[in-house]
């Protein structure tokens, strides 16, 4: 009809509002509350060695001794030993009360009886650390010893991992720290690749210590429940982190907001009267938390707005939605 004003096609969307939980994901790995290395305190033959790699031990279960034999001796010879001082203790008492020796006689004994008791904690002790028990219900990593080889002391015998409790480990990049706050707050699953089945998972601390490449920070994580799949020091898995958004602005993409002459920020709202559509420009308050994505205030979800072009649009336009490319024939 002459007359009537062409409409201007534009690309329109409708807000939404924002997400209640923000959600990330990041690439965790499985690891050990420890990992030790055993040794005997003590010296000699390796005369028992059951250490399977990769088997799971209970606390107190015995994995290696040494000889015993030479560590026996050393304790009935300390016992003799403790037997013979007692003896020259008390005849140096009763030969006190007959002031045939002298009292620092009997001091010299007495001290030899505590050497002779020392000397036989020593060699207990020497046959207790002949053995080894697994300090912690375990997994045993590496079988580092021979059986029938010298050992010396300190030398490594097997490496275990603490099984008491699995954790899981990821890297934390320093700008989602700061935003991050109190990781008690920030609720943590895992998920292994090709299962959907979310494992629980509480903080429990993170390296104060930035990682060797880029700003990141390792977060420690622990499994819970006893629904867990068996887990793996070592083993890849994903972390997903949601927290509690407290954003109430609401994403626009850069060009559904305009800047009028007078610097106020606004974007081209569309209004329905009957059949035509209006442009409307509404002010609003923006701006960019991460430095990158535009967030506005003063607009309510659901409102259908102009998401391309927004600064050609004027205020009162006739309006219609650009529904892409189509050729008609003739």
């Amino acid at each position: 009809m002459a007359g009537e004003a062409t409409p201007l096609y534009v690309q329109t969307m409708v807000v939404s509002e924002p997400e209640p939980k923000l959600t990330r994901q990041f690439f965790g790995r499985v690891a050990a509350v420890d990992t030790v290395s055993l040794a005997f305190e003590v010296g000699g033959r390796l005369d028992l060695l059951d250490a399977v790699e990769g088997r799971t031990i209970a606390k107190g279960t015995p994995i290696a001794a040494l000889d015993q034999g030479m560590f026996e001796r050393a304790v009935e010879s300390a016992k003799l030993s403790l037997l013979q001082s007692e003896r020259d203790l008390q005849r140096a008492r009763t030969l006190v009360d007959r002031n045939i020796v002298s009292v620092v006689d009997a001091q010299n004994a007495q001290t030899a009886r505590d050497l002779a008791e020392v000397a036989l904690r020593d060699a207990q002790a020497a046959l207790a650390d002949a053995r080894i028990v697994a300090p912690f219900d375990a997994l045993i990593a590496d079988r580092i010893a021979s059986q029938d080889t010298i050992i010396e002391p300190g030398q490594p015998i097997v490496r275990l991992h603490d099984m008491s409790e699995l954790r899981v480990e990821f890297d934390l990049p320093e700008r989602l720290v700061r935003q991050v706050g109190d990781p008690d707050e920030v609720d943590f699953v895992a998920l292994l690749p090709g299962d959907d089945q979310p494992i629980p998972l509480v903080f429990r601390e993170f390296r104060v210590e930035t990682g060797p490449v880029g700003q990141s920070y390792t977060q420690s994580l622990a499994v819970t429940g006893n629904t867990a799949p068996r887990l793996l020091p070592g083993q890849a898995i994903i972390v997903r982190a949601s927290v509690q958004n407290p954003e109430t602005s609401l994403a626009l993409p850069p060009g559904a907001i305009a800047t009028a002459p007078d610097g106020q920020t606004f974007v081209v709202i569309v209004e329905t009267s009957g059949d035509t559509m209006v442009a409307r420009h509404v002010a609003v308050d923006v701006t960019a938390p991460t430095g990158s994505a535009l967030r506005a205030k003063g607009l309510p979800p659901g409102t259908e707005i102009v998401a391309v072009g927004a600064h050609a649009v004027t205020d009162g336009a006739t309006l219609a939605r650009y529904a892409g490319l189509a050729s008609r024939s003739e």
